[in-house]
C-alpha cells in the first residue's frame, strides 16, 4: 500500500510540472511567427465554384514536361502509380465493382480540387513551389489523361470551374434537400433526413 501511495505522489508531480511547462509564456529559439503571406498561402482554399483560383492558364502539352520533371519520379511516366504515390489515372467505372480504383477521373467530384491539392502540396518536399501556369498546366494534363478534356483545351480560372468531373453527381449534396427524389433521400414512413 506504502508503494501505492509513493507512486500515486510521483504522477501527481509529474503531471504537475508537465502542466507547468506546458503553460510556459514562450519557448526562446524555437521556431518563429510565420508572415502574413505564409498565413495567406495556408489560408486559402479553392472552392468548387473557383473563386479563388488565381490568374494564369495551362494546356496538357505544357503539363507534359512538367509531370515528366516533377511528378512522374512518384506518380509514373503515366500517372498509374508506383509505391511512393497513388495512381492518378484511369479507374472510370470501378467505383461499383469490389475493387474500385479511386483516382482523379474516377473519383474526385470538382476539379478544382486537383488545382487546389498540386497548389498546395505538390511536388513532395517542395510544395507550394509551382506556379500558377504550371499548376494549371498540371491540372490540365491530369484531365486530359483521364479523358475529361482534349490536349488542345485551356485550363483557367474561368474554364476549370466548369468541367464536369464523372463522378460529380456520385456525391452527396451538402444539403439533402437538393435531392428532389424521397426515395433517394432515404426518407421512410413520412420521415425525411
Amino acid at each position: 500500500m506504502r508503494c501505492f501511495y509513493k507512486f500515486l505522489v510521483f504522477l501527481a508531480a509529474l503531471t504537475a510540472g508537465a502542466s507547468a511547462w506546458a503553460q510556459a509564456p514562450n519557448y526562446k529559439n524555437v521556431g518563429r511567427a510565420p508572415t502574413p503571406d505564409e498565413i495567406q498561402a495556408w489560408d486559402r482554399a479553392v472552392g468548387p465554384a473557383g473563386r479563388e483560383l488565381p490568374a494564369g492558364s495551362g494546356t496538357a502539352k505544357e503539363g507534359v514536361e512538367i509531370f515528366a520533371d516533377k511528378c512522374a519520379v512518384c506518380h509514373g511516366p503515366g500517372g498509374e502509380g508506383s509505391r511512393m504515390a497513388p495512381r492518378l489515372v484511369g479507374g472510370q467505372g470501378t467505383l461499383t465493382t469490389p475493387q474500385p480504383v479511386l483516382t482523379i477521373g474516377s473519383y474526385w467530384a470538382f476539379a478544382t480540387t486537383i488545382f487546389d491539392f498540386i497548389n498546395k502540396a505538390m511536388p513532395r518536399g517542395q510544395e507550394g513551389s509551382l506556379k500558377p501556369d504550371q499548376v494549371y498546366a498540371l491540372t490540365a494534363f491530369l484531365l486530359y489523361k483521364n479523358e475529361i478534356i482534349k490536349e488542345t483545351d485551356t485550363i483557367d480560372a474561368k474554364t476549370l470551374p466548369a468541367i464536369k468531373m464523372p463522378n460529380r453527381d456520385g456525391f452527396i449534396p451538402p444539403q439533402l434537400a437538393d435531392i428532389h427524389d424521397i426515395k433517394k433521400r432515404g426518407c421512410r414512413l413520412g420521415h425525411c433526413p
